[in-house]
């Protein structure tokens, strides 16, 4: 067969070749309902993976069974209406994970300021931002900020694989070597995928320890701590470059009742500060005996940081709204930032295609391997392989920290309807009948191109809102 008979289609004299995706931009744009398909995806936010439902709603009087309000999908393009996927991770969708970054600040923020059913008096409670770190399972190369070399060495030391332990280079955060071993078979990588299983566990544990510490600090037993004074927090796992989680906490000390009531005198942040670091030193999760790999026991790094948060500080680095723009950051981060995947793996050979560096593609495989072991079957390594066997939440926080990602959801619904509820008799006693099932969700190639215009005008706008004050 001719070569030839390959080539692409000449298009005719005059006419430019189009391709599928501007052919369906043409369609798309001259279908009937293309103008309100427009005003879904701008209420989306210009949501890149949306979830579409068919239903209806009914709003009636409850005495009379008049109809106050109707809604139905009937109406609308395609007959279905699109809604946000709600998706975190940016690198999944940047619209919603925008739109959950802004409801973590809040939600840290009300825990430092007040707000949001929070008293505005937590501002003067004792409040720390504290970072505890995974411990060492092995040399990396590091990133160094003043321009020194990685590792250096006087003597050219090896390891007993002959590999070097010292580095004359200088790494940038472009640099690909940041993060890897020195030498990959020094590294522990059992031990750094088990301290993943098992970090949810030692922070519980280290919350506890806390408090044990609090009340020997003020010198009163332990069970009645409860009695003077309660402890709060919110904290957020960050996976650095080596694939290693570390958390970053807002840990502060309360009254009694939680944060309606004002801490005792004693309770201090130089009080609080003290309790958290020897808490975090001797704390530890052991594991049962597995075999294979003995009994081990799981630990903190030896860095951990307490600083005091004070809006009138120095540091503004540790002021209130700082430190709730810093854990918003990374709620809307995953190991996808870190150079791994977000989706679940299910198999093996998947794990060896994966576009993913070598060091995080063995933590993987790591996490498989050890998946088989009967006695490691609650830790459903396999399930998390492709977070590098991390099982927490990337965000979690005590009951009385403050409000919730719930309350908050509500309380934008209830804006964004507040002109429609007005506009109803507020004697009438209403009753709302709904019926909804899902039939679909994304889009295709020519709606992402446009979905994701959307997003870029309204990120503008915002920006734009920002920079002039409203």
């Amino acid at each position: 067969m001719d070569s030839n008979s390959f080539r692409r289609p000449v298009p005719p004299a005059g006419r430019p070749y189009l391709t599928d995706t501007e052919r369906d931009l043409i369609r798309l744009a001259n279908e009937p309902g293309f103008r309100r398909w427009l005003e879904q995806i701008k209420a989306t936010g210009g949501c890149a993976h949306p979830v579409y439902l068919s239903g209806h709603t009914t709003t009636i009087d409850a005495a009379t069974g008049a109809v106050l309000r109707h809604y139905d999908t009937a109406t609308e393009p395609g007959g279905r209406l699109p809604i946000r996927c709600r998706n975190r991770r940016e690198s999944v969708c940047p619209p919603c994970s925008r739109l959950h970054a802004g409801d973590t600040f809040h939600l840290v923020r009300a825990g430092l300021l007040g707000g949001k059913g929070t008293p505005a008096t937590v501002a003067l409670h004792p409040r720390l931002f504290v970072t505890l770190t995974a411990p060492s399972f092995g040399a990396v190369h590091r990133i160094t900020r003043d321009g020194s070399p990685c590792r250096p060495r006087r003597n050219a030391n090896a390891c007993e694989h002959g590999r070097s332990l010292g580095c004359g280079l200088t790494h940038t955060e472009e640099d690909q070597a940041a993060g890897k071993p020195l030498c990959t078979r020094c590294y522990d990588y059992t031990g750094h995928v088990l301290w993943h299983a098992h970090a949810g566990d030692l922070w519980n544990r280290t919350t506890i320890s806390i408090r044990r510490h609090v009340a020997t600090e003020a010198g009163i037993t332990q069970s009645r701590l409860r009695d003077h004074a309660r402890l709060s927090f919110a904290k957020v796992a960050e996976y650095q470059r080596r694939g290693a989680v570390h958390f970053h906490a807002v840990i502060r000390l309360d009254g009694p009742n939680g944060p309606d009531s004002q801490p005792p005198t004693w309770a201090t942040a130089d009080l609080l500060a003290t309790a958290v670091k020897r808490a975090a030193g001797p704390v530890y999760v052991p594991m049962p005996h597995v075999s294979a790999l003995g009994e081990p026991i799981f630990r903190w790094g030896a860095q951990t940081d307490c600083h005091p948060i004070d809006a009138s500080a120095a540091d503004i680095r540790m002021s209130d709204q700082a430190v709730a723009a810093y854990i918003a950051k990374y709620v809307s981060k995953s190991v996808g930032d870190a150079g791994g995947t977000d989706r679940p793996v299910t198999s093996a050979e998947e794990i060896g295609l994966l576009p993913v560096s070598a060091h995080l593609r063995t933590l993987m495989l790591t996490c498989w391997r050890l998946g088989r072991l009967p006695e490691l079957d609650h830790l459903r390594l396999r399930m998390w392989a492709h977070a590098l066997g991390f099982r927490g939440h990337i965000l979690t926080k005590s009951l009385r920290y403050s409000t919730t990602y719930g309350e908050l959801r509500a309380s934008r619904c209830s804006h964004h309807f507040e002109r429609d509820d007005m506009a109803l008799d507020e004697a009438v006693v209403r009753v709302t009948e709904s019926a909804w099932r899902y039939v679909g969700s994304g889009h295709t190639d020519s709606e992402m191109l446009i979905a994701a215009g959307i997003a870029s005008d309204l990120a503008q706008l915002r920006d734009v809102r920002r920079e002039e004050g409203f």
